[in-house]
């Protein structure tokens, strides 16, 4: 975010700025959702809700799991949330007392580990990498669970920020062994709708009491508009509600009733979901060409993750120093891997197409200049 300030800052002095730091969609929000808001403006006081949210958008929730995944999930055990931040504040206090000890694997989304941290839960980073595509090793999390050295395990597919993503049997297996020793399972499905490779497994297919939180924000292009749901297990359904109505009461209305919508959007959101395969697809071959060839398998989602310890060993310093001279924005690892991050940058290709064209190009001369010198 200290990124974004910045590029924002020169962009408002009048700086052509190419933004490869943040994953926000390009672009407004679906049209259908956009018209829903309009008409839920003429037609609902939008006062407060339930606290789960409206029945209506619990509803669709449930029925795109029985349409996506052909489950049926109640939709009282649907809560929606403030975004998917809402979501795992709520969740973490439901599952886990103070003083708990939840697995994480590093890198990782780094508002885990600071929600962990503001309600006392202490994040036990655990190690990924190309060994095991970035996913959480099963021998270490079987070690920690079994000496109960952790109560949980979260775990995100497809991930921030390395956009790979965990094979079916993989988080089948990695669930049974947290689930088996009385662990709580909690699944980031954020990034769903948002696959390349391989598709998307919601945990839910595999257990009833796992945690699972989503959002309208990524494939739904609603990032402002403050929504995401949870699915809960029955018995954290009483505790997660007195908890939103203390701490949220609700999520906003008007953004309730606009996103039953997103639902009926599909076509255009896949149109906009072609724009980010084909910046993939550029990107994957065009970056090993000018010097950035060492990243994580990009499944999903909508980032590159590169290791850039050959040109840096200040991986802050070093998206600086791109910023400044060649007005791009991008994220530096550490934000993301406080023990190796130094090392790693992540560029966001949700943009248009034409911006990641335009920030090649910029890139290729900046490192040609920085060879040549």
């Amino acid at each position: 975010m200290d990124v974004l300030r910045e590029a924002h800052e020169m962009a408002a002095a009048g700086e052509d700025v190419i933004h490869m730091e943040v994953g926000q969609p390009f672009g407004p929000a679906p049209r259908k959702v956009v018209e829903a808001a309009h008409a839920a403006l003429e037609a609902d006081d939008l006062g407060y809700t339930e606290a789960r949210g409206i029945r209506p958008l619990r509803e669709r929730i449930a029925r795109h799991y029985e349409e996506k995944h052909g489950l049926r999930i109640d939709p009282d055990r649907i809560f929606v949330t403030t975004g998917s931040s809402g979501a795992f504040t709520v969740a973490f206090l439901a599952a886990f007392d103070a003083g708990a000890r939840v697995g994480l694997a590093n890198p990782g989304y780094p508002a885990y580990r600071n929600i962990f941290h503001a309600v006392d839960i202490e994040p036990v980073l655990l190690k990924s990498g190309p060994a095991t595509r970035w996913a959480p090793d099963m021998a270490e999390v079987t070690h920690l669970m079994r000496e109960g050295e952790m109560e949980g395990l979260l775990v995100a597919s497809p991930a921030n920020p390395t956009g790979a993503m965990l094979e079916p049997d993989i988080l089948k297996s990695l669930l049974e062994t947290v689930e088996g020793q009385g662990g709580w399972f909690i699944s980031d499905e954020i990034y769903h709708g948002l696959d390349y490779s391989m598709p998307a497994h919601t945990a839910l297919e595999f257990s009833d009491a796992a945690i699972v939180i989503n959002s309208f924000s990524k494939y739904y292009c609603m990032t402002g508009w403050r929504i995401g749901w949870m699915v809960l297990p029955e018995e954290l359904t009483r505790t997660a509600e007195i908890l939103t109505q203390n701490m949220f009461i609700n999520t906003p209305s008007i953004s309730q009733h606009a996103a039953i919508a997103a639902f009926d959007a599909t076509e255009e959101l896949e149109e906009r979901k072609a724009v980010y395969a084909r910046n993939r697809e550029f990107l994957v071959e065009a970056l090993p060409q000018i010097g950035f060839g060492r990243f994580a398998p990009v499944d999903g989602a909508f980032y590159i993750y590169c290791d850039v310890s050959d040109l840096t060993n200040d991986s802050f310093d070093f998206a600086r120093r791109i910023l400044h001279e060649t007005r791009i924005a991008v994220t530096p690892g550490l934000d993301f891997d406080p023990v190796e991050g130094a090392r790693f940058l992540r560029f966001s290709f949700c943009g248009s197409h034409e911006d990641m064209q335009r920030a090649v190009e910029r890139l290729d001369s900046w490192m040609r200049k920085a060879a040549a010198s």
